[in-house]
């Protein structure tokens, strides 16, 4: 049970092309923006998409594999866990980012 305490799994589209960078050890790290979509129906019957977008982080292999055969708009399957970290900008003012730390990753779709 331990394993499903933080646990993330969605599946989505790319809004951009992986943003890659190797670190100073060589492994590389990349980010992602993936947006998952939900639809229902409001009061009158129309039907209501609503977008949520994701932070994704990819370390490694998985990096290296985003970089490699992603680009925007790929359907993607992930797996990971939400970590918040949080900073100090500019102004002073205490910022929080929650993003999602990629273990899996599962291409969907044909081939392009």
């Amino acid at each position: 049970m331990n394993a499903l305490r933080n646990k993330v799994l969605l599946i989505g589209n790319l809004g951009n092309l992986p943003e890659v960078k190797e670190m100073s050890t060589g492994k590389k790290m990349a980010r992602l923006s993936l947006a998952t979509n939900e639809s229902y129906r409001n009061a009158k019957g129309e039907k209501v998409t609503e977008t949520q977008w994701h932070n994704v982080i990819a370390w490694g292999k998985q990096a290296e594999i985003a970089e490699k055969y992603l680009i925007k708009g790929s359907e993607v399957a992930i797996e990971g866990k939400l970590v918040t970290r949080n900073y100090v900008d500019k102004s002073g003012v205490k910022k929080y980012i929650t993003e999602i730390h990629m273990n899996e990753l599962l291409l969907l779709g044909g081939k392009s």
